[in-house]
């Protein structure tokens, strides 16, 4: 069964603005092949990484991340499913990273306080969708708590330790980028992960952002323009902004979003079983 296109417009209505790739320093690149070589339907394919967050470099690899749809003996057969797929290649020069999970193993994760698949599920830079991409969408606000402040305050700690051990500045500039995500998720329930957006937004963001924004655009593993000690009361005061952040937060303690999202699976999966 092949789902209806969505319009930017429908998109928009659902939380998801479209956006042209090109706005995300990505001009020119056709994924409409790569979406069509994938051995089962795709109700999503969205641009992560870098480009989502609004610091890619000239030599930074393309990260798309979706949602395939398994047939019915796929999950109930006596073979392992292909939940999560995975695969890196080069297209014309391009590393692309493609990682995509089934449905039902997607929706798992939603359910799980998991912001980085919030974040693929709500990228604007859209490479294929669906109407269940849509649908997915429309239920990002009953599935975000503000318990999605660990996510991104456990993120943070694990790129700030990279930070330290490499010198480099893309885990300096993905520490800021979670926190500030983090902040932002728990004032106003909205899911933002683009750092330049981010900078303007949240009060408490660094003045020296857009300066470290410009000179990782130069080189995907270029050394930090900082020192650690430059940036380390930052960084602590970003986590006291986050943990401040959530306690005030109006956000739900738990989902109740359960039921419909597995009617959701159930349905779109029996809709494609029938062909």
């Amino acid at each position: 069964m092949t789902h209806p296109k969505v319009s930017a417009a429908d998109l928009s209505d659902a939380g998801l603005p479209g956006l042209d790739l090109s706005d995300a320093g990505l001009p020119g690149l056709d994924l409409s092949a790569v979406v069509a070589e994938q051995p089962d339907p795709l109700l999503f394919a969205t641009v992560s990484g870098a480009h989502l967050y609004g610091f890619p470099s000239r030599d930074s690899d393309v990260d798309l991340r979706g949602v395939h749809l398994l047939p019915v003996a796929g999950l109930i057969g006596l073979r392992e499913p292909e939940e999560t797929r995975t695969r890196m290649w080069d297209r014309d020069g391009v590393e692309m990273d493609l990682v995509t999970h089934d449905l039902r193993k997607f929706v798992r994760l939603m359910l799980r306080r998991n912001g980085y698949v919030l974040e693929q599920l709500t990228s604007p830079l859209v490479a294929h969708t669906s109407a269940p991409h849509a649908e997915l969408c429309s239920h990002v606000p009953d599935v975000v708590t503000s318990r999605h402040a660990h996510h991104y305050r456990g993120f943070a700690g694990t790129q700030w330790r990279l930070f330290e051990r490499s010198g480099e500045l893309k885990p300096l500039l993905y520490t800021y980028r979670a926190l500030l995500t983090g902040i932002h998720l728990m004032r106003s329930g909205e899911i933002q992960a683009h750092l330049p957006t981010l900078a303007a937004q949240v009060p408490e963001a660094p003045a020296r952002l857009p300066e470290l924004i410009e000179a990782k655009a130069a080189a995907e593993h270029g050394p930090a323009t900082v020192a650690t000690e430059d940036v380390r009361g930052e960084v602590e005061r970003l986590h006291e902004v986050l943990d401040a952040a959530q306690a005030a937060s109006g956000l739900r303690d738990e989902t109740d979003a359960l039921g419909a999202l597995h009617d959701l699976v159930v349905r779109v999966r029996l809709q494609h079983a029938q062909g």
